[in-house]
């Protein structure tokens, strides 16, 4: 049918300190990392050969997937990095650099390649998405959805003609100067002479350097816009937002684990939950180990992960806590995101832990 291509070797410097622990393809979504579901939906439309290129901390989504089989699919691996002095040292290649390193190692790229980045949750019907762009005779294909004009200074802009072919791009422009409102999704299509244009051996991205190069060129490089979910974490309030969606059943491939034990509320293995003297109002995720005391009370949506421990009388409202998190006794947490030793409030703003700015207070449930 076609390759797949995960793009997964960013530092994700921008969602930090979601990536102190590991690298921004892992963050979890209802317990499950981010690039998992791009493996499953790039699997139901029949792709099953697909590289990942990978840098910071690459061993854990190595490690995490293998070579794929759990999915019915091969997965293949590109390092890109050096070792000096013993140390292994990152050194990301741009996302078309990355891809033109996997073409000169082993030529992977012969037919038509579908492109993610792995840092969103997507809903693409990726079969007809390559049937127009073979049909359309194009070389390069860029996946948009429109936004908001209010939104358009967070996403690159792709001004297309009436065809849909790419005449030029805007990155993050301002409301009053954007040329339209169809926004670049980070899924692209592309056939094997786009990679030719790639230099060897140098950093280069798809957006910023290889598109400009191809309208440049007047190469057959085309805009589609349809209709699909796209769940991007690209700023650190992201996943609080996209969490509180998959809770709410909105995000239909994300599906809650655990077994429901009262209506909206799952709980995993071996929990302590003093049912009779808290107040939980789903939907609610209570993972396997979590330990729920009297007086506490949970409105959903929200996910607890395992692990984490409610102390007596703690009130957690729409809230996302990391594996580990022990909320103190009597604090109010609503609209965050909590891991051990960092909060997240809904509009970004971090918190760490015994931070004498905030009144919260929260600890490492495994101390």
């Amino acid at each position: 049918m076609a390759k797949g291509m995960i793009l997964a070797a960013g530092q994700g410097t921008r969602v930090r300190p979601l990536t102190l622990h590991y690298p921004k393809p892992m963050i979890p979504i209802l317990g499950k990392p981010v690039m998992e579901y791009l493996v499953e939906h790039l699997a139901r439309h029949g792709i099953a050969e697909i590289m990942v290129n990978v840098a910071h901390d690459h061993g854990k989504i190595e490690q995490y997937f293998g070579d794929g089989r759990r999915w019915g699919v091969q997965l293949g691996y590109s390092y890109e990095g050096t070792l000096g002095h013993g140390v292994v040292v990152p050194k990301p290649m741009g996302s078309a650099g990355g891809m033109r390193r996997i073409q000169d190692l082993g030529g992977f790229f012969d037919d038509t390649t579908v492109v993610l980045c792995g840092d969103a949750l997507i809903d693409l019907d990726i079969r007809a998405a390559v049937q127009e762009h073979r049909a359309k005779g194009a070389v390069a294909t860029v996946v948009t959805l429109e936004v908001p004009e209010s939104e358009v200074s967070r996403f690159g802009i792709v001004v297309a003609d009436e065809d849909g072919r790419v005449r030029s791009f805007q990155e993050k422009p301002s409301p009053r100067d954007a040329l339209s409102r169809q926004a670049s999704t980070g899924v692209y299509l592309f056939e094997p002479q786009v990679l030719d244009l790639v230099p060897q051996g140098q950093v280069y991205d798809i957006g910023s350097q290889l598109f400009p190069q191809l309208v440049s060129q007047n190469l057959p490089f085309y805009a589609q816009c349809r209709p699909f979910q796209w769940h991007d974490i690209g700023q650190v309030r992201d996943l609080w937002v996209v969490v509180q969606r998959a809770l709410r059943g909105e995000i239909p491939q994300a599906r809650m684990p655990g077994i429901e034990v009262r209506p909206g509320v799952w709980v995993g293995l071996n929990t302590a939950i003093d049912w009779d003297h808290v107040t939980i109002e789903g939907p609610v995720y209570c993972g396997s180990g979590v330990r729920i005391e009297a007086g506490a009370v949970v409105r959903g949506p929200c996910w607890i992960g395992h692990g984490s421990h409610l102390c007596a009388g703690a009130h957690v409202e729409r809230c996302v806590l990391f594996e580990y998190t022990r909320i103190s006794p009597g604090m109010h947490f609503a609209d965050m995101t909590v891991a051990p030793s960092y909060g997240i409030d809904r509009a970004g703003r971090v918190l760490y832990r015994g931070d004498e700015q905030t009144p919260l207070r929260w600890e490492d449930a495994r101390a």
